[in-house]
């Protein structure tokens, strides 16, 4: 799967692609690239068909390692416009992109 950088993200996510963040729901709430819809990881096999198949997916979570995985299994299920966010939420903030804190935009 491509691994894209912060400002890839942030162009993909601005065109129109869909943020998603696989990390937990207390790691979501500390800090969470503004506009993110949470899925964890840990409900993610259950939960992965809430995500459209017709628009891009930018996976993201801490560091790049959890959403490289579930973006694996999304093209296992025949998703295929799916990219993985290198470097994660911590890259995204060190960038200076936008941030939000709490459970907004959560699913």
């Amino acid at each position: 799967m491509e691994d894209i950088s912060v400002q890839e993200g942030q162009r993909r996510v601005q065109a129109g692609a869909l943020l998603v963040d696989v990390r937990e729901p207390n790691e979501f709430e500390e800090v969470h690239a503004e506009g993110a819809t949470l899925i964890p990881l840990s409900e993610f096999e259950s939960r992965f068909a809430e995500l459209p198949k017709d628009r891009e997916l930018v996976m993201i979570c801490r560091s790049g390692a959890r959403s490289a995985r579930a973006g694996e299994y999304l093209k296992t299920q025949g998703y295929s416009q799916v990219v993985n966010l290198a470097g994660g939420t911590l890259a995204w903030a060190n960038e200076g992109m936008p941030t939000a804190t709490g459970p907004e935009a959560r699913q």
